[in-house]
């Protein structure tokens, strides 16, 4: 593991707080720990003010904790970067599949921001949490059909991905005849060509990807479009993928972007709108070295700016759909740890309480985090541990070579940057409940997914009666 602590320092869970210093704001995406993390004078972390083992105590564990600090000031860079170095109008859109839920929805939205769903069940969320529609787009590379009709009803954009999408979308308003029927407000999702090193499953600029019209169909689709009167088409959608380091993919994306403006006009469509997708990665480990929110705004920014001045071509709108970067750092995972078995000479495992139902990540990506024992944070890295979740899978392992404060059952281990992809994909694997979460700020902890119950987990299972 590679360390920050100064030479001749014995490393602690301390050296993974943030380091602010005086005149500079730190870039969420680049730290490890929430922004407001800190040490108490019981050596305990506190997240929001709040102790994180005092949490676990109220709450019990695994507990998601979700520190608003981070989420808040992640949302305004965003926000105030794109209004400061783009000419044009601006929307940053929260690519909310990272974590949905009504708190989550409602902080980003109340910061300005829209929501990106790709679901009806996201779709209901966002509006339940008062998310106007107007600032909701619907993605996905098969919505049904009861899905469009919500989203037409409650008169989000929707972005159609492919030929099925949009032929359904003349049939859904053929089927209705209702002539009081606006046009439906869309835009077109394109496969840009433009490949980045990030992990195969979360790739989808590439060619080859499920995602999006091939740009070879471009004619043909820009074609079709500007000859229905139900659609009204405002714009286009790219995205290159996740948990991207790289700069030039997406300075290439804005260039590729552009041209398709231009490309439309030719067919009497007057897009107003450039989503030019997500996808900046976050600091999981130290080695990693993510360009901060406003170093990747800036150059979206500029390089559309550009482009559109050689085309000359009117700036757009210009959106983009943050969904790691907002909310991964702004969120850890408390567990208490439990049984511990010694292999001599090739490891020690440390079980913990939850695992791979409450983060598949370690299982389904490879994905690495870092963790400390939240009520041991100024002792010193003494063991090297392989942390294993309580499931009956062998592969359920949170964290290998885990370095940790020694460790004994009952203590709080904290795993960082679980804000992305943990909740929102997690399971009932061998029927444990899923986790709470709690928002946390200012010395005041507010229950935001309460824990599932047993009662919970059998709600939909139905046992006929000739089993009874």
């Amino acid at each position: 593991m590679v360390t920050t602590h100064p030479v001749g320092v014995q490393p602690s869970g301390n050296q993974y707080l943030p380091q602010k210093q005086s005149n500079t704001t730190l870039s969420p995406n680049q730290e490890l720990l929430p922004l407001s993390a800190r040490v108490n004078r019981h050596d305990s972390l506190e997240i929001g003010g709040c102790d994180v083992t005092t949490l676990v105590q109220q709450f019990g564990s695994p507990l998601y904790i979700l520190d608003e600090e981070t989420l808040r000031t992640a949302c305004q860079q965003y926000r105030d970067t794109f209004k400061q170095y783009y000419k044009g109008e601006s929307q940053v859109l929260y690519a909310s599949k990272a974590w949905n839920c009504l708190a989550v929805c409602a902080i980003a939205a109340s910061e300005g921001l829209g929501i990106d769903v790709v679901s009806g069940g996201e779709l209901y969320t966002a509006l339940k949490a008062g998310v106007s529609p107007d600032k909701i787009y619907l993605h996905g590379n098969n919505k049904s059909r009861d899905e469009l009709v919500l989203a037409i009803e409650s008169g989000c954009t929707i972005v159609a991905d492919n030929w099925h999408e949009l032929h359904t979308l003349v049939d859904i308003v053929e089927t209705f005849h209702e002539t009081s029927l606006q046009k439906i407000r869309i835009m077109l999702r394109l496969t840009p060509g433009i490949e980045c090193h990030t992990h195969e499953y979360i790739r989808t600029g590439h060619l080859d990807s499920k995602f999006g019209f091939d740009p070879n169909d471009l004619d043909q689709v820009f074609a079709f479009v500007s000859k229905q009167p139900s659609l009204n088409c405002v714009g286009l959608h790219a995205h290159i993928g996740s948990q991207i380091f790289e700069r030039q993919p997406h300075r290439d994306l804005g260039v590729v972007m552009v041209q398709w403006l231009r490309d439309a006009a030719k067919y009497d469509l007057e897009l107003t709108e450039l989503n030019v997708g997500g996808g900046l990665g976050i600091k999981y480990t130290e080695s990693d070295d993510p360009p901060s929110i406003e170093e990747w705004s800036k150059a979206i920014c500029e390089v559309v700016q550009q482009a559109c001045a050689a085309q000359n071509l009117p700036l757009p709108k210009l959106l983009c759909e943050p969904g790691r970067s907002l909310i991964a750092t702004a969120c850890v995972t408390a567990y208490t740890i439990g049984s511990s078995k010694i292999i001599p000479e090739i490891r020690t495992y440390v079980a913990i309480d939850g695992g791979m139902s409450d983060n598949p990540r370690p299982i389904t990506y490879q994905s690495v985090y870092r963790a400390v024992v939240a009520n041991k944070m100024s002792a010193s890295l003494t063991e090297t541990v392989t942390l294993a979740g309580k499931h009956c899978e062998s592969g359920d392992i949170l964290i290998k070579n885990a370095q940790l404060a020694k460790t004994e059952p009952g203590d709080i281990l904290v795993v960082m940057g679980t804000g992305a992809y943990n909740y929102s994909m997690a399971s009932n694997y061998n029927r444990l409940p899923r986790p709470a979460a709690v928002l946390v700020a200012n010395g005041e902890a507010n229950l935001i997914l309460q824990r599932e119950t047993y009662q919970d987990i059998i709600r939909q299972d139905c046992l006929p009666e000739r089993l009874k």
